[in-house]
């Protein structure tokens, strides 16, 4: 994606008032800003979004993951659509695999969700995963503030569903949604104990015509493996449900049972308490960013590390000694 032109003075000013109005331009250009590689033009996005703050936290923040193939993608617009049949704004922020020859999206919102897309109450992004750790992009966190402050009252955040991006994206929302493929039996006994535990809901797509029963007997076999997880402090038992992102079916439901979670983490407190510790760790996690960067741009440091690589690699040294000699290069002044 193109970088925008900068924003100076009067423009930054009236792009903020744009995304308070919900303009879907404006809040797509916003979030550019803030994924550019370009310092200037990210500050720019830094700027807007303070300004930002004081309008968000108000949006209801669901994250849902799948193996691929499970419909992600369809099961999200059918939710989308119930949703704006019900009178919300609904945000999608669908973090795409990155192709390895351009860096950008492989997928894109014309190619998905094309019905949710037309509505003006809906607004979609696609972005890269950036090869960030669980394919999540970087700027996602900040994407979500973004859609908050132009009044998306319900902002969901799919992943690609691959090596740890679940734990990533059950770092920034309120529900986490885990599909499941009907008759799923090998996949129940490869399931990483740790998805389960993370789940506030598990939701059986694809449950009808010939795979309604498959998709019922994948229900009561999930729903018996909870029974084995210790419930949340929030006293919250997460639901097996069966539902067809093709029909509409049990998607009343899934979103009857996402509001009943939220709601149950409001009544113990621990809904805020969440979002407490998701700022927090957002804050470290961009601390920890920008001191590996001073670190490996550090001149003695990156003259080092190509040596101590190789050394590492070739088993010449130990890691441990590598990396006591680049923290002494560093610290030398």
């Amino acid at each position: 994606m193109n970088d925008p032109s900068p924003l100076r003075g009067e423009a930054l000013a009236a792009q903020c008032e744009a995304v308070r109005a919900g303009e879907r331009r404006a809040v797509a250009k916003t979030i550019t800003l803030l994924e550019s590689t370009r310092p200037d033009l990210a500050a720019e996005g830094q700027a807007i979004l303070e300004q930002l703050v004081p309008l968000t936290g108000r949006a209801r923040r669901v994250g849902i993951t799948g193996a691929p193939g499970v419909g992600k993608s369809t099961f999200i617009e059918s939710l989308g659509l119930e949703l704006l049949a019900r009178g919300h704004r609904v945000a999608v922020l669908a973090i795409d695999p990155t192709s390895p020859v351009t860096g950008g999206s492989i997928l894109g919102d014309k190619t998905r969700m094309e019905r949710l897309a037309q509505d003006e109450r809906a607004f979609i992004r696609p972005s890269p995963s950036g090869g960030f750790l669980g394919g999540v992009a970087h700027h996602t966190r900040e994407a979500i503030l973004v859609c908050e402050a132009a009044a998306y009252d319900v902002v969901i955040v799919e992943t690609v569903g691959i090596g740890q991006s679940e734990v990533a994206v059950a770092s920034m929302v309120d529900s986490f949604v885990v599909l499941l493929q009907p008759g799923s039996g090998d996949e129940l006994q490869g399931m990483k104990k740790g998805v389960l535990e993370l789940a506030d809901l598990l939701i059986v797509n694809k449950a009808d015509g010939e795979g309604r029963v498959a998709a019922e007997r994948t229900r009561a076999e999930y729903d018996h493996a909870l029974d084995l997880l210790r419930v949340g402090d929030s006293g919250w038992r997460p639901p097996v449900l069966c539902a067809s992102a093709q029909t509409g079916e049990g998607i009343a439901e899934v979103w009857g049972a996402i509001c009943a979670h939220q709601s149950a983490c409001q009544g113990t407190g621990e809904l805020a308490a969440k979002r407490r510790r998701q700022a927090r760790a957002w804050m470290w996690s961009l601390v920890e960013e920008g001191l590996q960067e001073t670190f490996r741009s550090h001149p003695a440091v990156s003259q080092l590390i190509p040596r101590l690589e190789s050394e590492v690699e070739d088993q010449k040294s130990t890691p441990a000694a590598a990396a006591r000699a680049l923290l002494a290069a560093f610290r030398r002044p």
